[in-house]
């Protein structure tokens, strides 16, 4: 399963920094595409700054995305890399 070259799907969303399809393999050797999407957001629900309803707009914006698109399966949230506390 995968894009032919030169086909081009875009998500774009003012919650959104950036996002990416990547190519999952599971244990069996199947194959799905997968959509990142990396935000500024919180996502941690006990983080005092999390804003579920900023969260929930931009994960209801990527399912209507995905539900458009019919080779992309799923998608992730995630923060920027500089943002990661640990």
């Amino acid at each position: 399963m995968g894009f032919s070259e030169g086909q081009t799907m875009m998500f774009s969303h003012p919650l959104a920094r950036k996002a990416k399809f990547w190519t999952a393999r599971s244990s069996d050797g199947s194959e799905s595409q997968i959509l990142a999407i990396v935000t500024t957001l919180t996502l941690d629900p006990a983080d005092k700054h999390f804003n579920k309803a900023l969260v929930d707009r931009l994960s209801s914006a990527a399912a209507e995305f995905l539900a458009e698109q019919h080779k992309v399966c799923d998608f992730v949230l995630i923060n920027r890399t500089k943002d990661w506390i640990g």
